[in-house]
C-alpha cells in the first residue's frame, strides 16, 4: 500500500507533456509564471503606494518605497550569467532556478504581511519590498531564459504578448482585490490572502518538466537531456567575451538607450497616478485601485490579443514609433483638458489609453530586443537590456519627488510626454537589420554556423 501511494502520483506526473513537446502547455506555463510575478507587484508598486498616499505619506516617501522595490531588478545582469554558467541539468537548465525564485517570492510576500505598524516602519517595509523585488527579478530572469531555450522562434512574438499580458492581468487583479482586502480586513490579512495565489501557481513549474525524461525533484528518477548538455556554457570567458562583442555594437547601445527612457517614462507615470488622483483630485485609494486595475486589465487583455499581432503585421520599429507619438498626444491631451479633471470617467479613459500603450510598447521593445540578441549569449544579452530598462524604472519613480516639488501637476504630466520625444528621436537611428548582419559577421569570425535570428 505504501509503494502504491508513492508511485501513482509519479505515474500521473510522468504522463504530463514536457514544455518542449506541447505548445498549449508552454503557453499555460509561462502565463502562470508571469501572473505569479504580477500578484506581488500589483500591491507593491500600486496598491500599497495608493494606500500610503491615502494615509498622508509624501510623494518623496512613496517614490522611495517604489524605487527600493525596483532596485533589485538591476541585479538581473549578475543573475543571468550565473544561471547560464550553473544549473542542475537533471531537473532542466532553467527550472531549478525558476523554482528557487518562486519560493523566495512567496516567502518575501509573506514577510511583508508581518511588518508591524507598516505606515510607521518604512525601514522594514522597504526591506520586505526589496526582497520581493529581488526574488521577482530572480524568477523573471529564470523564466525568460527558459522561454528563450524552450519556445520555438515562430512562437516567440505571440508568447511575448501572452506573458506580458498575463503579468498585467495579475497586477490589476491583485491591485483591485488587495485594496478591497486592505479596507475590509487589515494589512496583514490582505497580503497573506494574496500570497496564497502566488503559492498555488508554484505547482505549475513544480509539475511540468522542461524536456522529457528529466527529474521532477532531485530525489526522483530522471536524467539531463542531451540538448541541455549541449547548450550549457562552461567558461565565464565565453559568456562575457561574446556579450562584450555584441553589446558594443552601435544598435545594441541605441536599443539599450530606448529601453531605459521608455521605462523611465512608464514607471514615472505609473507612480504618478496614485499620488495625482488621491492628492490632487481627492479620490480615495479604493476608487483609484478600481479604475487603475480596470485600465491595467484592459491593457493586459489587449496585449494578449493583438499586441504581438500588430508587431508581426506592421513591424517593430514602425509600431514603436506610433506608440511614442500616441504617448505624446495623450500627455498633451490630458493637460489641455484640465478643466474636466473633475470627471472621473475622463481620467479613467486616459488611464486605460496609457496602460494599453504601455503594454504595447513593452511588447514591441521585448520583441526588438530578442531580434537584436546573439543566440550564443541571448539569455545574458536579453537580461542586460532588461536590467538597463529596469534602472529606468527606478529613475522614473525617484523623479516624482523632485519634479512635483518644483513644478505644477500639468508640467509633471507633460514631463512624461517629453521623455517619449527622446525615445522617438533615438528610434530613428535604430537599424535592426544592420544589427542582424553584424551578428552574422560575428558568427563567421567565431567560426560558428549561422544562427536563426529571433
Amino acid at each position: 500500500m505504501k509503494t502504491t501511494a508513492i508511485h501513482i502520483p509519479s505515474a500521473k506526473i510522468d504522463r504530463l507533456p514536457a514544455l518542449s513537446e506541447n505548445s498549449f502547455v508552454r503557453y499555460f506555463h509561462f502565463i502562470a509564471l508571469y501572473v505569479a510575478q504580477g500578484i506581488p507587484e500589483g500591491m507593491a508598486f500600486f496598491g500599497i503606494p495608493a494606500w500610503m498616499a491615502m494615509n498622508g505619506k509624501t510623494p518623496g516617501e512613496i517614490g522611495s518605497f517604489v524605487a527600493v522595490i525596483g532596485l533589485p531588478w538591476s541585479f538581473k545582469i549578475v543573475l543571468a550569467p550565473m544561471m547560464d554558467r550553473f544549473s542542475y541539468l537533471p531537473m532542466g537548465r532553467r527550472r531549478p532556478w525558476v523554482l528557487f525564485g518562486q519560493l523566495g517570492l512567496i516567502l518575501s510576500f509573506i514577510a511583508l504581511a508581518f511588518v508591524p505598524d507598516p505606515l510607521n516602519n518604512m525601514k522594514w517595509m522597504m526591506l520586505a519590498g526589496f526582497s520581493i523585488g529581488f526574488f521577482g527579478a530572480f524568477q523573471d530572469v529564470a523564466t525568460d531564459g527558459m522561454a528563450i531555450d524552450i519556445i520555438p522562434v515562430h512562437q516567440q512574438a505571440r508568447a511575448n504578448g501572452l506573458m506580458w499580458g498575463a503579468k498585467i492581468i495579475g497586477t490589476s487583479v491583485s491591485l483591485a482585490l488587495g485594496t478591497w482586502l486592505l479596507h475590509r480586513y487589515n494589512f496583514t490579512s490582505a497580503i497573506l490572502l494574496l500570497s496564497i495565489g502566488t503559492a498555488l501557481i508554484m505547482l505549475v513549474p513544480l509539475l511540468l518538466r522542461e524536456r522529457p525524461g528529466e527529474k521532477i525533484l532531485p530525489w526522483t528518477t530522471g536524467k539531463s537531456s542531451p540538448e541541455t548538455q549541449r547548450m550549457q556554457l562552461t567558461k565565464w570567458s565565453d559568456i562575457l567575451g561574446s556579450l562584450l562583442k555584441v553589446f558594443r555594437l552601435r544598435n545594441s547601445l541605441l536599443l539599450a538607450c530606448c529601453g531605459f527612457v521608455i521605462m523611465v517614462a512608464c514607471n514615472y507615470i505609473d507612480t504618478l497616478w496614485p499620488i495625482f488622483t488621491v492628492q490632487a483630485l481627492d479620490w480615495t485609494d479604493q476608487i483609484y485601485a478600481q479604475y487603475f486595475s480596470t485600465a491595467s486589465l484592459t491593457g493586459g487583455i489587449a496585449g494578449m490579443l493583438i499586441g504581438g499581432f500588430l508587431i508581426d503585421r506592421f513591424g517593430k520599429k514602425r509600431m514603436m514609433t506610433i506608440y511614442c507619438i500616441l504617448f505624446i498626444i495623450l500627455s498633451s491631451g490630458l493637460v489641455l483638458l484640465k478643466t474636466y479633471w473633475i470627471h472621473k470617467e475622463l481620467i479613467a479613459g486616459f488611464m486605460i489609453c496609457f496602460q494599453v500603450m504601455y503594454v504595447f510598447s513593452s511588447i514591441g521593445f521585448f520583441a526588438t530586443a530578442m531580434e537584436c540578441c546573439w543566440k550564443k549569449v541571448s539569455a545574458t544579452q536579453f537580461t542586460l537590456y532588461m536590467t538597463i530598462s529596469n534602472l529606468g524604472r527606478i529613475a522614473g519613480a525617484k523623479l516624482i519627488g523632485p519634479v512635483k516639488q518644483h513644478f505644477s501637476w500639468e508640467i509633471c504630466i507633460l514631463f512624461c510626454g517629453s521623455l517619449f520625444i527622446v525615445v522617438l528621436i533615438v528610434l530613428q537611428f535604430l537599424q535592426v537589420k544592420t544589427q542582424v548582419n553584424k551578428i552574422a559577421e560575428l558568427e563567421v569570425k567565431d567560426h560558428l554556423p549561422k544562427q536563426s535570428i529571433v
